[in-house]
């Protein structure tokens, strides 16, 4: 779905010039740095009949746990274009999943997705991995890597976000928009449009949209005040709340629901159970 008003061609074809623009730059300062082919990850020695062959034998040793296997043939697949490929070593080198923490090598690896895949097709196989992967990138930019040629760029974050938001409908990209309209980083702060990011988030199962755009509801922070719709949304983040990542959630929903009525608080539970309900019958 496409802001109103936006030209989807044109915000391709913006989003690919200012990507590009940023790589040359990153030649002009440092040649070994720039994000073309001569900077990729040499093929190793052991042949595969392709690269997704490659890239299946990456899987299999991944899930044995050759981790060190796993990265000799997902390098291999990488160079042979393949983007899952690029896509697992970005996330390995910035987890530190069996190879030593990275940040530079996945921005850079999430970065030859971008360059590769601007103008495919929300349609296609390895949409949800490009989106992920401007994602990563919008991450990236929003509070640089330290010691390297990323630097904190909001404004860069937003063309990261809103593209994979607005674009590829990615609910990651859209809570991470709506974060910034909330704050106003890198954009001017606009609560409403906030609410409708974390909405459309909210409706893809996105627990923390889901409680943030409850919040505001419930609140009434910078939105017609809705407390039922509020409360709602959060007993439903509430219900998928898991472990300490989540007590933020829990917090929230427990103020809430102590500060509401007796009524709003029946009314809410009552939609959050018919919610979940219809949520669970459509994906059997």
């Amino acid at each position: 779905m496409w802001p109103a008003g936006a030209d989807p061609g044109r915000l391709r074809a913006g989003l690919l010039a200012g990507f590009l623009g940023f790589a040359l730059m990153l030649t002009a300062v440092d040649p070994g740095t720039a994000l073309d082919a001569t900077a990729r990850t040499p093929v190793p020695e052991k042949g595969y009949r392709s690269g997704r062959d490659a890239l299946r034998s990456g899987v299999r040793d991944y899930n044995a746990g050759d981790k060190q296997g796993a990265v000799r043939a997902l390098e291999y697949a990488a160079d042979q274009g393949q983007t899952l490929a690029l896509w697992k070593l970005g996330r390995m080198y910035a987890d530190g999943d069996g190879v030593p923490h990275d940040d530079l090598k996945a921005f850079e690896y999430f970065s030859r997705i971008a360059d590769d895949n601007t103008d495919d097709s929300p349609d296609t196989p390895n949409s949800g991995v490009v989106a992920s992967a401007f994602n990563a990138l919008g991450t990236y930019f929003l509070e640089g890597i330290k010691g390297t040629y990323v630097r904190p760029s909001p404004e860069r974050a937003y063309d990261m976000f809103n593209y994979a938001a607005s674009y590829f409908g990615d609910p990651n990209a859209q809570y991470n928009l709506a974060r910034l309209y909330l704050d106003g980083t890198g954009v001017e702060q606009d609560p409403r449009k906030a609410a409708r990011w974390f909405n459309l988030a909210a409706e893809k199962g996105h627990r923390p949209a889901q409680a943030l755009l409850g919040d505001m509801l419930v609140n009434g922070t910078g939105v017609q005040r809705q407390p039922v719709k509020g409360l709602t949304w959060l007993a439903i983040a509430r219900g998928g709340a898991q472990g300490a990542a989540d007590t933020w959630i829990v917090n929230l929903y427990d103020k809430a629901w102590a500060s509401a009525n007796e009524a709003d608080r029946a009314d809410a539970m009552a939609q959050a159970q018919s919610l979940s309900t219809g949520s669970t019958r459509r994906r059997r």
